[in-house]
């Protein structure tokens, strides 16, 4: 994580910080443009690590958001580390939810908010055959955290706006 601080810090970005080992940073930039600045990040990390990753951005306030509208509220108190909240990086498929639901009935819930899908695993994620792979092809690619990794992120975002 140390690497990918110093990725970040060297495209110019303001109070770096990484979360544990889950690949998040969270950091202060002056760049408006969402689409360029993922790009931008992509291309850094594939020079300093040798992959391309998909860099799907929110920004404290979404992410603040992303919480306040769980569908699954009683699942993020009572079982968090089975609730994912997948981050995508661009608008969800056009009937993404009813064509996930034509190849895969669950036990699964999924609901799609704008360009966040929550997901429920209630019979753990290492069992479910509802894989990351199966929801980018049917509803778009993206990076998936449990909601505990989630809420850290939220307070790690609001340390940085703290100073």
């Amino acid at each position: 994580m140390a690497k990918l601080k110093a990725a970040y810090e060297s495209l110019g970005f303001a109070r770096v910080k990484t979360l544990l080992n889950s690949g998040n940073v969270v950091f202060e930039t002056t760049e408006k443009n969402r689409g360029k600045l993922a790009k931008t990040i992509e291309a850094a990390v594939e020079k300093e690590f040798g992959f391309r990753p998909v860099i799907a951005l929110r920004t404290a306030a979404e992410l603040g958001k992303i919480i306040k509208k769980n569908p699954f509220s009683d699942m993020a108190k009572d079982d968090p580390s089975h609730l994912l909240v997948m981050a995508l990086a661009e608008k969800p498929k056009a009937g993404a939810k009813a064509n996930l639901a034509r190849v895969y009935p669950g036990p699964e819930e999924v609901e799609i908010k704008g360009e966040n899908v929550y997901v429920t695993y209630p019979n753990g994620i290492g069992k479910s055959r509802l894989t990351n792979a199966l929801l980018e092809k049917h509803i778009g690619i993206g990076t998936a955290r449990n909601w505990n990794t989630l809420t850290k992120l939220l307070a790690l975002t609001e340390q940085v706006e703290d100073g």
